[in-house]
């Protein structure tokens, strides 16, 4: 039978045409395919990878920052919090005492309203490096007592380690508790020196000392300060020697670094005291319960230039010298 060439010819289109779209769709399956894969990704690989990234290590620099941020203490040099090294106020005394002192032959060149320090080189009874002791208690003797303004940079100070190197040093009674000194002196900016001398002063660095009105151990530190004593024993040198050294630096840190009237406080001085106020408590029964007059001779023209105070004299009122011993 014969077809028309017509349909023939239309046939052979038909099968052309769709051998051409079969091809197309393979060809765009494919694509797909290709695509859709290389957006995939796989969970386990990229955990494995990140697993093998190197961790960055800390250099040199990072590993110094680091250190300083863990061993900066809280400040705490203030009569509620307790004081630490990492103080930026640390007693205004621009310097670190932790080992030093200021040279010999230097003087205090201070005034204030009694006048000029009048400080000499070398110590007498009534006056010394640290000046005289009309300057040290200006105003003691008639309207109160106004001492000048001097910060601890001013004073004029042996370094302890220098002492203790000379045959004769009254320190070597404190040569046990060195550490305690140079330790709780780095933490809160204080000369060592001056520390061994509040103990030398207070005690004659005896530990087992007690006071007159109950006073603790070489820094005859009062007993509302004794708390967390180990074992309850606020006579322990160490925790004695840091309390006595907190409790300075927070009374130096809340005068704005006022050293003379901080280390009149501790012996219990005041502004506006006077030689009465002084001595009213011998009136009233208890001797040693008096604020000692010659207390700032004794502590920065004796103690603090290596000089044993109570063996030199020093002084000019020794208004505790009729108290009896024990």
């Amino acid at each position: 039978m014969k077809f028309p060439t017509t349909l023939l010819t239309l046939f052979l289109t038909l099968v052309v045409v769709n051998a051409s779209v079969q091809h197309e769709q393979a060809i765009a399956s494919r694509s797909w395919h290709s695509r859709r894969h290389s957006s995939v990704k796989i969970p386990s690989l990229e955990k494995k990878s990140s697993q093998k990234r190197c961790v960055r290590r800390g250099t040199k620099t990072d590993s110094a920052s680091t250190s300083t941020k863990k061993a900066t203490p809280k400040t705490t040099s203030s009569a509620k919090p307790s004081p630490s090294s990492g103080s930026s106020k640390s007693n205004n005394s621009g310097n670190n005492y932790s080992s030093g002192g200021s040279s010999k032959g230097q003087v205090l060149t201070a005034s204030g309203k009694c006048g000029a320090s009048n400080a000499v080189a070398k110590t007498t009874k009534t006056s010394g490096p640290n000046g005289s002791i009309q300057f040290l208690n200006c105003g003691i003797d008639a309207g109160g007592w106004t001492p000048p303004k001097v910060n601890m940079k001013d004073i004029v100070a042996m370094s302890l380690t220098e002492a203790l190197k000379s045959g004769n040093s009254p320190f070597k009674a404190c040569s046990s508790y060195l550490q305690y000194f140079n330790k709780y002196g780095a933490q809160y900016n204080i000369p060592p020196i001056m520390l061994a001398s509040f103990a030398m002063q207070e005690s004659s660095c005896k530990p087992e000392t007690v006071g007159g009105a109950g006073e603790q151990g070489l820094m005859q530190i009062t007993k509302d300060k004794c708390g967390g004593a180990p074992g309850g024993n606020c006579r322990d040198p160490d925790f004695n020697i840091h309390a006595g050294a907190k409790y300075f630096a927070a009374t130096l840190d809340s005068l704005d670094g006022d050293v003379l009237l901080a280390v009149g406080q501790y012996n219990g001085w005041y502004p506006g005291l006077t030689v009465g106020k002084a001595e009213a408590a011998k009136k009233k029964g208890c001797c040693r319960c008096q604020q000692n007059l010659d207390y700032l001779q004794q502590l920065f023209n004796g103690w603090l230039q290596n000089i044993n105070a109570y063996d030199a004299d020093l002084g000019l009122y020794f208004n505790l010298a009729s108290c009896p011993l024990g």
